[in-house]
């Protein structure tokens, strides 16, 4: 408050100091995401998206939050921005646990998904390694009730 009146009585003008939070500080100061790239907030977000925990999760990303968040020290920005792709993927990619019939089983289990290579690893053999299929390539079956 001294400073304020201070450079008021200096510059002979009303002052006001506004408080701005962490995502607008990194757009003003700008910098270099953990991609590389152009923070998006500076390069093209205009407004801030909610971003949450669970949608983090949803992309299989580490739920550590100092690899998740961003150099203003919140979740990245970019989670939220991808989440609606993840969420088609997600009805066309099947889900870990779900059932498909491949090539060359009728029945087996999805143990892995890759949702942005569109790329599923289902378990044939309980003895051999997962088989890696395009989800183009398998169809989901019901689930037998053992």
């Amino acid at each position: 408050r001294e400073l304020l009146k201070l450079l008021a009585a200096e510059f002979k003008t009303r002052i006001e100091l506004r408080q701005i939070g962490p995502r607008e500080a990194a757009r003003i100061i700008g910098g270099i995401g953990t991609c590389g790239q152009v923070l998006c907030c500076q390069r093209y977000l205009r407004e801030f998206d909610f971003v949450t925990m669970k949608m983090a999760k949803e992309q299989s990303m580490s739920l550590n939050n100092t690899k998740i968040s961003g150099s203003c020290g919140k979740l990245m920005c970019c989670i939220a921005y991808e989440s609606g792709l993840y969420q088609e993927l997600r009805e066309i990619v099947p889900a870990v646990g779900t059932y498909v019939k491949t090539p060359n089983c009728d029945y087996c289990k999805v143990v892995g998904t890759d949702y942005v290579k569109q790329i599923i690893r289902v378990q044939e053999d309980p003895d051999a390694m997962p088989v890696a299929y395009y989800a183009e390539q398998v169809q989901r079956v019901q689930r037998r009730d053992k």
